[in-house]
């Protein structure tokens, strides 16, 4: 069993930035692919980013694109999210889940399907 938790979530002002850290408690996130997902109030949960477990592939939402980041350390312990240029529309709940090895394509990596293990998410709040 893997237990995620995301950590780094906050209230920010529109155009400031947060960076959300995924980690896996007592073990490590190697051969891991790793996706970040967000719900906000009233609706669906979407698909923001991912990166694949070797850590050669990331893909993005286009409302994320160029914006945000999705990134893991040397040591595969954490997968990080960098979040630049906020707007009020990305106030969500995050969250990220994990998938041994994963799968192949952003077609694959968007699904949630596709996750077996879940966080608990953390909230990111972007104000006007």
């Amino acid at each position: 069993q893997v237990q995620l938790v995301e950590s780094g979530g906050g209230l920010v002002q529109a155009g400031g930035s947060l960076r959300l850290s995924c980690a896996a408690s007592g073990r490590t996130l190697s051969y891991y692919a790793v996706g970040w997902f967000r719900q906000a109030p009233g609706k669906g949960r979407e698909f923001v980013a991912a990166i694949s477990w070797s850590g050669g592939s990331t893909y993005y939402s286009d409302s994320v694109k160029d914006r945000f980041t999705v990134s893991r350390d040397n040591a595969k312990i954490t997968v990080y999210l960098q979040m630049n240029s906020l707007k009020p529309e990305d106030t969500a709940v995050y969250f990220c889940a994990a998938d041994l090895f994963g799968c192949s394509g952003y077609e694959c990596h968007s699904q949630e399907t596709v996750y077996d293990y879940w966080g608990q998410g953390t909230q990111v709040t972007v104000s006007s």
